[in-house]
């Protein structure tokens, strides 16, 4: 699978893999930066873990993960993916995104997710991209409407998380004929 580097002027999205994801050892150390995921990435050990996790997935292709680098800091600032791709069925989720607090509210993620609807909708031709929100992650709930996606529903108790809660999972989804509107409003300039 051709994996593409999709940047702007303000961000680049490489290939993450065990050759690069030292670069974010600092930065997954910050406290509750993964706070409503399942995931746990604060120590180097974790991380490779995450990121073999990852790696795997890629190689059964099933994901594309990111590393993030801020081209206005020249720094990197973390990582995403695009997962769950049913190549048959034309969907793709976006996800597992994670930047250093230094980072958040710079308007980078915003163009992280720019960058990715963008090749998923235009250059894959998927049909929808989906994203799953932790229910209390109201931060990243707000950030996905922003964007334009509108919530499907609510998956109840559907994900164990590290401290054996059962969260619930908001499902939300942009359709590839809802993508050009996006692009026009929520992306005016990009």
């Amino acid at each position: 699978m051709l994996v593409p580097t999709l940047e702007n002027d303000h961000v680049k999205l490489t290939l993450l893999g065990l050759s690069n994801y030292k670069y974010l050892i600092e930065i997954a150390q910050q406290p509750n930066l993964v706070q409503y995921s399942p995931s746990k990435i604060d120590t180097p050990e974790n991380l490779k873990e995450y990121v073999q996790d990852a790696v795997d997935c890629y190689y059964q292709k099933a994901a594309i993960p990111f590393i993030v680098f801020d081209k206005r800091t020249s720094s990197y600032a973390g990582c995403t993916r695009f997962g769950h791709i049913n190549w048959h069925n034309k969907v793709l989720h976006i996800g597992w995104t994670w930047i250093g607090t230094q980072f958040q509210g710079t308007g980078l993620n915003k163009h992280i997710k720019f960058l990715m609807l963008q090749y998923a909708f235009e250059t894959l031709n998927f049909d929808k991209v989906e994203f799953r929100i932790d229910e209390r992650n109201i931060k990243s709930r707000k950030a996905v409407e922003k964007l334009g996606a509108k919530l499907e529903g609510i998956l109840r108790k559907d994900t164990l998380m590290l401290d054996g809660f059962k969260r619930n999972t908001c499902c939300y989804g942009i359709l590839n004929e809802e993508w050009i509107g996006i692009k026009n409003d929520v992306f005016k300039g990009f």
